[in-house]
């Protein structure tokens, strides 16, 4: 088997503007087949040949993924080939797309979560792409034009973006000739610099009222890096032991183990080159919304002043050293972390220097580099839950409708 995978640097919702979800819309064209064949015609023969082939976006690009038995790649290049050179941008396939972006808008906006999301990215992202909806709102989708989308592509559709990832059982030169022709038809005029976005350091707090028996809330905080190849290791352990790494995690441990306050709590440390934070959530009964935000600054708190112990230190060590064949164990997964490593501008093979790093990381280091970061205590707050005043009429109602005991 073999996998092509063609990415296009700033070809994401980053670039999006005023038309949210434009990114996204334009991508999901991509995956209507060509304008000869129609989205079901193409699909048919992909299926025939057992082709997979699917465009997404991230935050920052837009990725083409071929997938192929060894025995028809030429094929498969063939439609990533028709595909790119007269993708299916017609009325139908455009009508067809919003309609389903519009549903999905819908969806989300009566998802609490996304809501306590969307509306935390507004907090530590203010003015920048990353406060707007990624997916769009209807009212943005049904203004998208066709013209809208043709542009798009043509400016995120560049070489001077491209990178490519593939791996399998494949020729390297044979595959980069018969992808030839398909890249000598791409433009070559748009190199694309990627732009980073600064982390609130004011903590903040939003509340959204909703008809809900839940709280929702989201959190997160500033993470300052300078030097990200020598202090990857050291963030993953810190980030696996405060929040990410489930019941042995502190938040969790804290939150549902001893409080019995939410089924889970978690937090962890993002690093990209577009940002550096660190993000997390729970969900409580609306009662408890106030003790567990109380409580989640504590135990923030609380790890960045006091560190780690030496149980919690082998705990993630033989976690994260044990974990790495199953993050290794399929063709995708390799490529993909090759690929971070790349874009990151680390070692190829960097996943086993890092994980060689933590095997001998010493407490004393760990707990000094978490004690070097006390912005990660400066938290805002995005929650939605229910409004007080509807609380306390409903829980009056209740208690009008309780049984009245006779002694």
């Amino acid at each position: 088997m073999g996998k092509i995978r063609l990415m296009f640097i700033g070809g994401g919702n980053l670039m999006d503007k005023d038309k949210y979800g434009l990114s996204r819309l334009s991508a999901e064209m991509l995956n209507e087949g060509t304008k000869e064949l129609g989205s079901v015609k193409f699909a048919e023969q992909l299926e025939q040949l057992a082709i997979t082939l699917d465009t997404d976006i991230r935050l920052e690009s837009l990725h083409i993924d071929l997938g192929f038995l060894k025995e028809y790649q030429e094929k498969a290049i063939g439609y990533l080939h028709d595909l790119l050179l007269s993708p299916n941008l017609t009325p139908g396939a455009l009508e067809k797309v919003q309609k389903h972006m519009v549903a999905s808008a819908l969806t989300k906006m009566s998802n609490f979560d996304y809501i306590a999301q969307l509306e935390l990215n507004k907090l530590l992202f203010a003015n920048t792409p990353l406060a707007h909806p990624a997916v769009g709102t209807p009212k943005s989708i049904q203004g998208i034009s066709l013209d809208d989308v043709k542009k798009r592509l043509e400016d995120a559709l560049d070489i001077e973006r491209l990178i490519i990832v593939m791996g399998g059982d494949m020729d390297t030169d044979k595959t980069l000739e018969q992808l030839k022709p398909l890249l000598e038809a791409l433009p070559s005029n748009k190199p694309f610099f990627t732009p980073h976005f600064g982390t609130a350091q004011k903590a903040q707090e939003k509340i959204t009222y909703k008809d809900t028996q839940q709280a929702y809330v989201y959190f997160g905080s500033p993470f300052y890096m300078k030097d990200l190849e020598k202090e990857l290791p050291l963030a993953k352990v810190m980030s696996f032991v405060l929040g990410s790494s489930g019941f042995g995690s502190r938040l969790m441990d804290t939150i549902r183990v001893k409080e019995g306050l939410a089924y889970s709590a978690y937090m962890r440390v993002q690093l990209s080159r577009i940002i550096n934070c660190a993000t997390g959530y729970l969900q409580t009964k609306v009662e408890n919304q106030d003790k567990s935000v109380a409580l989640v600054k504590q135990v923030v708190k609380d790890f960045i002043e006091k560190g780690i112990t030496q149980e919690e230190l082998e705990g993630a060590k033989k976690f994260l050293l044990g974990s790495e064949p199953l993050a290794n164990e399929t063709l995708g997964k390799r490529l993909t972390t090759k690929f971070h490593n790349f874009y990151l501008g680390l070692p190829l093979d960097y996943d086993k220097i890092m994980l060689e790093r933590i095997k001998n990381l010493k407490l004393e280091e760990i707990n000094a580099y978490i004690k070097s970061h006390p912005e990660v205590a400066d938290l805002s707050f995005s929650i939605v839950t229910m409004d007080p005043k509807i609380q306390a009429k409903k829980a009056a109602q209740k208690e009008k409708m309780a049984p009245v005991e006779h002694k």
